[in-house]
């Protein structure tokens, strides 16, 4: 119990620091999480007596992988699916899914036998990295689009991305990791099996959201009490995930189901205005302490990684996946007429990866050959895409004369 009272004092003072850094940040106007990624960077590589243990046990990879993906992942999702309208996703519908369809898979397959036949990594090794390379990250680049005034079509495209670009990612990863050796074995008919998984692990997914956000959805009907309604809220996301793992289909995408159900459905047919307003400032701080501590923990695991002698290995992945980042975005957008070459650009710099990928690759068990080597690659894109692009985002919104859309909606 004493052991337990130390960790959670330490994680309370870890959190202290994340959110005065999120003080600081919002005060000159800079994106909070690649502010914590820096500080964790700092407090990773500076020896504090005091941070040790809470270092310790956040940056062992079962409770960091166990605290992003079952607790903060159920969490961010919802949130997302809450914030956007579902009248914005479908107007934007088309550049959504170019993107989080025929984008997700090209940069999969890209970098995977890029890496494959250039970098020469084990075929396994190339798939799981691309798989981890797939998944967007929008919070640093949605937050610096809202403080510049970009329309509110561009970020309703990029949130739509990462909310379903993630589940297809997450199933990539597991057929990548897990199965691909045997299928590849099984030739043809390998291919065959892999397609049936992934729309197991997908319908089986939509199918568990969609039954579940429609349930609540009516349950909302009968109550006019905000704090219920936010407890329902916290029942459904965390539901949907834990329900779908269980019956072996995609949590990710069960989530993104439920919750754009019940923000656009249930919160038509059984929401006050104060329950909206309510719920909506609820899940705001909850993933405002969320991004806190995943963007710290980020750069705070960085020194349980050993990145010597891998720094060619370490360059030319970088300009393998924002080459396959580039040609995806490129691609999947060609067959829309009349999209703006400067949103694609912005949408193309505006990939960030971000902790879905790490706590993936942290969540490979150790066995798996190759496991150091992609979390070497994983910790170094996130890294470079956090702050190099989220550093450069700012500029080049203005050089591209997208932040005086302020009257576009």
């Amino acid at each position: 119990m004493h052991h337990f009272n130390e960790v959670f004092v330490q994680l309370l003072i870890l959190l202290a620091i994340s959110m005065g850094v999120i003080a600081f940040a919002k005060k000159v106007n800079q994106p909070y999480s690649i502010a914590l990624v820096v500080v964790g960077l700092l407090l990773g590589l500076l020896h504090i007596p005091v941070l040790d243990e809470a270092e310790t046990f956040i940056t062992q990879s079962n409770v960091f992988q166990a605290i992003i993906i079952s607790l903060f992942l159920p969490i961010l999702l919802g949130d997302a699916t809450l914030k956007l309208p579902f009248s914005h996703l479908r107007e934007q519908s088309k550049p959504v899914a170019a993107l989080a369809i025929g984008g997700t898979f090209l940069s999969f397959l890209i970098i995977a036998l890029a890496m494959y036949g250039i970098m020469g990594l084990p075929l396994p090794v190339a798939f799981t990295f691309a798989a981890l390379m797939s998944a967007t990250d929008p919070i640093s680049v949605i937050s610096i689009f809202k403080s510049l005034g970009v329309s509110k079509k561009m970020v309703t495209i990029i949130e739509g991305e990462s909310l379903f670009n993630d589940g297809i990612a997450v199933v990539l990863f597991q057929i990548s990791s897990v199965y691909l050796l045997s299928y590849i074995e099984m030739g043809w008919a390998g291919i065959g099996s892999g397609i049936w998984l992934f729309l197991q692990f997908s319908l089986g997914g939509i199918a568990i959201g969609a039954i579940l956000g429609f349930l609540f959805s009516q349950l909302i009907r009968f109550y006019d009490d905000y704090p219920l309604e936010i407890a329902f809220s916290m029942l459904l996301f965390f539901g949907s995930y834990f329900i779908a793992e269980h019956f072996h289909v995609s949590g990710v995408i069960a989530v993104v189901v439920s919750g754009l159900i019940f923000s656009s459905y249930g919160s038509r047919i059984g929401m006050s205005e104060t329950t909206k307003m309510n719920i909506n400032s609820f899940w705001d701080v909850i993933t405002l302490v969320a991004n806190s501590l995943i963007f710290l923990m980020i750069g705070l695991e960085i020194k349980h990684i050993d990145f010597t002698d891998k720094w060619a290995l370490i360059i030319t992945s970088i300009i393998i996946v924002l080459i396959g980042r580039t040609v995806a975005v490129y691609t999947s957008l060609s067959f829309l007429r009349n999209f703006p070459s400067s949103w694609k650009a912005l949408l193309n710099w505006g990939g960030l990866k971000g902790s879905l990928s790490i706590a993936l690759a942290l969540s490979l068990p150790a066995s798996f050959e190759g496991r150091d080597d992609i979390l070497v690659l994983t910790f170094s894109v996130v890294l470079f895409s956090l702050l190099a692009q989220g550093l450069t985002i700012k500029p080049l919104v203005s050089k591209l004369k997208l932040h005086r859309f302020n009257n576009v909606t």
